[in-house]
């Protein structure tokens, strides 16, 4: 039987934090002149405690809505039942979810007419879970996309509603694909929206959305400090990937022993190429014969274009290699 059409208009609610989610959700805010929708609330994470001087970490969330006066509420847990009371009472036709951080339990979906619908950094179902733009650059891969799934309560476990697909630059970090990636987002969710508009109701164990291949699942833990170091044994593509995808945050590094009888410096890689040549595991760590930075590798060597110095500014490789008066054949790099 064919699907009782809905009204033309929609009621949303919106559940973001971070900057992945904000083209998306300018584009909805956009088209609801022409379009007769309503954004009902904006749900953002609450502001952590203040550690710094610094002050609080951004939302682009909440500075988004703020700065179009919608409405903001930031409760402890979306999942509480005086949340999930006031949830209900907003009478949303859908939930539109995208870098929140929290998990919405099945209580909370049941709170708008069509459930939710979430816009995920990577080709599902590979990846699933905090850090997927990250994780594809890490894994090597040559390219990623986005998916919006329509929301179960299994993480990222929906089915499939619509997605792109994008390369990934050679040169290209994490932080940068991340941008890439959310602008790509706003027409995969505008095209979920697009077809569940056109549905009363819907179950998550119907026919609307491709299921996602049980056997093809990977997950995407966040990343931690420890990942960053840079094992020179590795390829040099490997080490370049590490470079990109730990970028912005926790950053690559490494431990140098530039001093004799000093403990060694940590130093942050922020930029690097390859050069493949016969490997000889010996050279690892150590410095090459070449005009720049050069650290022997699993299979080659790696040059080291951008770099820090705990404690000091960025500067080039070519400028560290002379400060600190490195030599081809130098044994450098201290792996813990």
């Amino acid at each position: 039987m064919e699907p009782r059409r809905m009204a033309d208009s929609l009621r949303y609610v919106l559940m973001g934090t971070g900057p992945f989610a904000v083209p998306s959700f300018e584009a909805i805010r956009q088209q609801l002149d022409s379009t007769g929708d309503e954004i009902a609330r904006v749900f953002v994470r609450p502001l952590p405690p203040v550690k710094s001087r610094g002050g609080p970490p951004p939302q682009p969330v909440r500075e988004w809505a703020e700065t179009h006066g919608l409405p903001v509420d930031a409760p402890a847990s979306i999942n509480d039942p005086e949340t999930i009371a006031g949830l209900s009472e907003l009478n949303a036709d859908l939930l539109v979810v995208c870098d929140y951080g929290q998990i919405l339990k099945p209580v909370a979906l049941q709170s708008a007419r069509l459930g939710g619908i979430n816009l995920h950094g990577s080709l599902l179902p590979a990846y699933r879970g905090a850090a997927p733009v990250q994780r594809a650059l890490l894994s090597g891969d040559r390219e990623t996309g986005v998916s919006v799934i329509h929301m179960t309560p299994r993480l990222d476990g929906g089915p499939i509603v619509a997605s792109r697909t994008t390369p990934i630059r050679d040169d290209e970090t994490s932080g940068e694909l991340e941008v890439r990636l959310s602008d790509i987002g706003v027409d995969a969710t505008l095209e979920a929206i697009a077809l569940l508009r056109t549905i009363e109701s819907f179950d998550t164990h119907g026919t609307l959305g491709q299921p996602q291949d049980p056997a093809k699942v990977s997950k995407a833990p966040r990343l931690s400090k420890a990942e960053a170091q840079i094992d020179w044994s590795a390829t040099g593509r490997e080490i370049d990937c590490l470079v990109r995808g730990m970028q912005p945050w926790p950053v690559a590094f490494t431990h140098a022993a530039v001093k004799e009888n000093k403990p060694p410096l940590r130093v942050a890689i922020r930029e690097v190429r390859t050069e493949i040549s016969a490997a000889d595991p010996a050279n690892v760590g150590r410095v090459m014969e070449h005009e720049g930075l050069a650290i022997g590798c699993g299979d080659g060597q790696v040059i080291i274009e951008r770099l820090q110095p705990a404690g000091k500014k960025e500067m080039s490789g070519l400028d560290f290699k002379r400060g600190h008066r490195l030599t081809a054949g130098q044994p450098l790099i201290v792996q813990a």
